[in-house]
């Protein structure tokens, strides 16, 4: 079994374990994990970061502040993919009193 061979089964099996094992979906995990095996070895090879050996510095001391709160009325609402997202309507200005 060749090199490639093996990063596509490695692939597919991730891909499988991620959609919760399910069964009769073998041929998409494999083209799936072929097309990511492929798109890997032809992106431009980096070497990971976590493979320099370089001394830990300790990092900068920042001043101690806590993150500010976002105000209640900014809250962001989930809208799930393919569905447009509502603006928020304006409140309605006060009637009129009747004339007389």
């Amino acid at each position: 079994m060749s090199t490639d061979d093996k990063r596509i089964r490695e692939f597919a099996y991730q891909i499988w374990e991620s959609e919760g094992q399910p069964e009769g979906q073998e041929a998409r995990h494999w083209e799936m994990a072929r097309k990511l095996a492929e798109a890997e070895a032809l992106a431009p090879s980096k070497p990971p970061k976590a493979s320099k050996a370089k001394p830990a510095a300790k990092p900068a001391q920042k001043p101690a502040t806590k993150p500010k709160a976002k105000p209640a009325a900014a809250s962001t609402v989930v809208v799930p993919p393919g569905e447009k997202a509502e603006a928020p309507k304006k409140p309605r200005a006060p009637r009129k009193p009747p004339a007389s």
